[in-house]
């Protein structure tokens, strides 16, 4: 449940990124914040696993472990690209 929270934070986060971009205020801090936020929700959903692992739940493993990684990896691109956009956005205008 906790990395939920922390994945909503995360896009919120990103879309005040890029908003602040657009409108020409400082992003820095909510691409900082996005990032951060979705590290979190790594290091959260991790966790998740672990406790499956501890606790000797494979059918839950073996369930959401194979979608959840193809999802983790496309989101965390995404999140990545999507948040380091104002900065070469603002590279390629001063060139």
């Amino acid at each position: 449940m906790l990395f939920m929270i922390f994945g909503v934070i995360a896009i919120v986060a990103t879309f005040i990124n890029l908003y602040m971009y657009k409108v020409g205020k400082d992003y820095k801090l909510a691409m900082a914040m996005g990032l951060s936020f979705t590290a979190l929700t790594l290091c959260a959903e991790y966790s998740l696993v672990s406790v499956w692992v501890e606790v000797k739940d494979w059918a839950a493993l073996e369930d959401v472990v194979p979608g959840m990684e193809r999802t983790l990896w496309f989101l965390t691109i995404v999140s990545i690209l999507l948040n380091i956009a104002p900065i070469l956005l603002e590279r390629k205008g001063k060139k």
